[in-house]
């Protein structure tokens, strides 16, 4: 008895324990729509850009519009249960990439048990597509575990093959620089402008897109990215702030073929946009749509007038450092 008492005890604790940690992720089941059968798995986990903001929005969308199934995954502070962007090494729910058809990122510089990172390189391998925002050209650094086998991701890899590490290869590039004055300058995009593959289905219905972070240089972007929209630099933090022509304009987004070592060819989309403030561009968000049916080989379904709606209240928070929403969990985001 004393035994079986023990084990009792033991149990109630571990589950005391786990039910204390809350939800580890969100899930949205669609009802009906063209992406009914599929499933979209949203990625948050950056310092910065309240990208634990946007993937809800972005999950309910894609859910509630148009019939997917997305999950939504946090970086986790694993002694809190709390969402904690600047959290480096735990995103915890990457198994769920074992069955999606798509994956969307918006990362920052993460570290994570090789366990969890293994369920990404699985993805990959696999060739299935994948989107990535703002950050996630630089979204993994190894400066605890540089035996990790994943240490060829670092942002600043110089492993043969992985140079530039994991934005490079499978998004295109890698951190560069603040083309634009952080904080003090928007991004324009450039719908109209110069080389667009304006017939491009991502680019259905896109009109006017105007974000509140700033350009990002692109310096390293290879012959088979495809540039769908360039963006300019605007003088102010205003969507209607003047363009500064005198700037350069940069690719702001992209197509580009990817494929790692031991798996199949895949198709990527990268955006330098994404901070939880940009998104409150209708285009913005009628882009990622777009793209997301687009990888699903769901072209057909694209028209001008999807709609993007928010479902239920989006209010995003200003991006920077340490300005996340303190004492948050997974469920207080739904």
């Amino acid at each position: 008895m004393t035994r079986i008492s023990l084990l009792c005890s033991i149990l109630l604790l571990f589950f005391i324990s786990n039910l204390s940690m809350g939800q580890q992720f969100l899930q949205f089941e669609g009802d009906k729509g063209p992406g009914k059968g599929k499933h979209i798995v949203l990625v948050a986990g950056d310092d910065e850009y309240r990208s634990e903001e946007s993937m809800p929005m972005l999950g309910k969308i894609l859910a509630h519009r148009y019939g997917f199934k997305t999950t939504v995954l946090f970086p986790i502070d694993p002694a809190t249960g709390d969402v904690v962007p600047n959290y480096q090494n735990n995103i915890p729910g990457l198994e769920h990439l074992e069955s999606a058809d798509l994956m969307i990122m918006l990362i920052r510089f993460r570290e994570l048990p090789d366990e969890q990172t293994q369920y990404i390189e699985n993805f990959l391998k696999a060739g299935k597509p994948i989107i990535g925002l703002r950050t996630s050209t630089h979204a993994f650094a190894y400066q605890k575990n540089k035996e990790s086998k994943f240490a060829k991701w670092d942002w600043m890899s110089k492993a043969e093959g992985w140079e530039r590490g994991f934005g490079q290869r499978i998004f295109g590039e890698t951190w560069v620089n603040h083309h634009g004055i952080h904080g003090k300058e928007g991004t324009r995009a450039l719908v109209d402008g110069v080389g667009l593959q304006n017939d491009h289905p991502v680019l259905r219905g896109v009109q006017d897109i105007w974000g509140a972070s700033d350009v990002y240089g692109i310096k390293h972007l290879p012959e088979e990215a495809k540039v769908l929209l360039y963006g300019q630099s605007t003088a102010g933090m205003a969507s209607d702030a003047p363009v500064i022509w005198k700037k350069a304009i940069m690719p702001i987004a992209w197509t580009k073929p990817y494929q790692i070592e031991g798996g199949s060819p895949g198709i990527a989309f990268a955006s330098t946009l994404g901070a939880s403030l940009d998104f409150q561009s209708e285009d913005l968000r009628r882009l990622i749509v777009n793209a997301s049916f687009w990888l699903l080989g769901m072209s057909d379904e694209i028209t001008p007038d999807l709609n993007v709606d928010y479902v239920g209240a989006y209010n995003p928070t200003m991006f920077g450092f340490d300005t996340f929403r303190k004492g948050m969990r997974v469920a207080d985001f739904k």
